[in-house]
């Protein structure tokens, strides 16, 4: 199965794009090549860039407070583990904590190095950090991949605080919903959304054999799933196909 996620607000929205990062980044630093390591530092920039937005690090520490609040709503539950809730608090305590103690913004100090600054203004540029453009940095790119390794690993550090608070929302969020199998007839699927509940992601799963796209449409009142083939273009065209869907509703 394909799995498709689609945020109904911008925090959400603003998660995943920094999950998509960090796994893109993690997978980059295992690598050995200058190349590599290079995408590794634009990955960083584009982290950086997501989370320069002011309320980030605010909205992740009230939502990390905000599950610990509902997760203390089931302690005496006969039905919930309470050294598997005492653990998962924990996990919430910790990435408090780290994420708090980090002054200002998120990756604040990698924002004040000179050094990844001055590839930053240049790598926006197209062909911008050649050697002639970028000496330094043509120059710690010859250096041994171990060596390079180790500096953005000291440099993903720094962010692993928002990083691990980000891994953990989402996972608790996911957790929270429970796949429903439909039919989308005619091409299309759409239902409205329970009230009383603030759901903030949808996730849509489809058989990949199916040669389908789902596009995901909503909000706080309805969801839509609209099937669409990609064309020879590779343009979406959309389709009057029937398809079995697992959404998942997750608040």
């Amino acid at each position: 199965m394909v799995l498709y996620e689609y945020p109904f607000n911008e925090r959400i929205r603003t998660y995943l794009r920094l999950e998509r990062l960090f796994a893109r980044l993690d997978e980059l630093l295992k690598r050995d090549s200058a190349i590599d390591h290079h995408l590794a530092l634009t990955t960083f920039f584009e982290v950086l860039d997501v989370a320069a937005r002011a309320d980030l690090k605010s909205d992740a520490l009230k939502d990390i407070e905000k599950q610990k609040h509902v997760l203390n709503g089931y302690r005496g539950n006969p039905a919930i583990a309470e050294s598997v809730l005492d653990g998962v608090i924990a996990q919430l305590d910790a990435c408090f904590r780290a994420l708090n103690a980090q002054s200002g913004k998120a990756g604040q100090s990698l924002a004040d190095n000179e050094f990844l600054m001055s590839i930053r203004s240049r790598a926006s540029i197209p062909g911008g950090t050649c050697e002639f453009d970028v000496p330094g940095y043509y120059a710690w790119q010859q250096r041994p991949a171990a060596e390079r390794r180790e500096n953005l690993a000291g440099w993903r550090a720094v962010l692993q605080p928002l990083s691990n608070a980000i891994a953990l929302l989402l996972r608790l969020l996911r957790d929270s919903g429970g796949p429903q199998q439909v039919m989308a007839l005619n091409g299309q699927f759409q239902q409205s959304l329970p009230q009383g509940r603030t759901y903030q992601l949808a996730r849509v799963s489809i058989d990949p054999a199916l040669d389908l796209v789902p596009e995901i449409s909503g909000n706080r009142l309805i969801i839509s799933v609209r099937l669409a083939k990609l064309g020879a273009d590779f343009k979406t065209i959309q389709t009057n196909a029937e398809a079995k869907l697992e959404i998942t509703l997750c608040a």
